[in-house]
């Protein structure tokens, strides 16, 4: 089980659930998320939909544990794979409601800003490392971040892979909210139960017409994304990376050091 799904009344979950991988997801694991988006869309008892993760992360960014990671076939449906999980988000006729507890890395950003409303707990945090393994972001994040906080902070966490604490984050406008550990569930609830008694009709409209307002470039900005990622993958600096990455996941190390060696993309 890669993607769980919990109702709470009008209220729908959807966890990425592959905490032994800090909730990293590959391209089948994508198509599950875009899978149970739409079909949340399509239910007349669902008001409101959750994104979250399972554990102690939100995602931990693209898998880079896969069959064949220097495939430009693999990285060309992965992409795919992204882009049609971000859509599904940004047009689905329902809120959602992105709850970010922990990190948020690479594609999870991705995932967290094309929800509605962002919420995160406060020892969260997010970042997009690409560039350290050589590639550039996906996901639509070179649309998504600059939509949400500004062109210079996108800069920041894409060219530099600078790291943005929650609280960061939400004096850049990255995010809606952020809440204290202790808090985070009681106002992620209050935050749903008050979305759940809105004219629906009413959303569906006005999420519409803001994101076409603000993320007229997202379109364009995943052709760009697949093809500047199938070109960085021949190169020799990502390649290099990915030794490295198996080289390393090949030597003994702790529990620990295995699951954090995960996060990247």
């Amino acid at each position: 089980m890669t993607v769980s799904i919990v109702d709470d009344k009008s209220v729908r979950h959807i966890l990425i659930d592959r905490p032994e991988r800090m909730n990293a997801v590959d391209k089948d694991t994508l198509h599950k998320v875009s899978d149970a988006v739409q079909s949340a869309g399509e239910d007349p008892a669902v008001r409101v939909i959750v994104l979250s993760g399972s554990g102690r992360a939100f995602c931990a960014g693209g898998d880079l544990d896969v069959e064949d990671p220097l495939s430009v076939e693999n990285t060309a449906s992965t992409s795919d794979a992204a882009s049609r999980c971000i859509i599904a988000i940004t047009r689905v006729s329902r809120p959602v409601v992105a709850a970010v507890r922990g990190p948020a890395v690479g594609v999870g950003v991705s995932l967290a800003l094309a929800a509605d409303l962002t919420v995160v707990r406060s020892d969260a945090f997010f970042s997009m490392p690409f560039t350290s393994i050589g590639l550039m972001p996906d996901g639509g994040a070179t649309a998504l971040v600059a939509a949400s906080a500004g062109r210079a902070i996108s800069m920041r966490m894409s060219l530099l892979g600078e790291r943005l604490s929650a609280q960061e984050a939400e004096r850049a406008g990255l995010v809606a909210a952020v809440y204290e550990q202790d808090v985070f569930e009681s106002e992620l609830e209050k935050l749903t139960t008050r979305l759940s008694g809105i004219s629906l009709d009413s959303i569906i409209e006005t999420k519409r017409a803001i994101n076409d307002a603000s993320l007229r470039e997202l379109e364009d900005a995943f052709a760009r994304e697949r093809d500047g990622q199938m070109r960085l993958t021949t190169r020799d600096d990502f390649r290099s990376a990915i030794l490295a990455f198996t080289a390393k996941r090949s030597r003994p190390q702790s529990a620990t050091n295995a699951r954090s060696g995960n996060v990247d993309r």
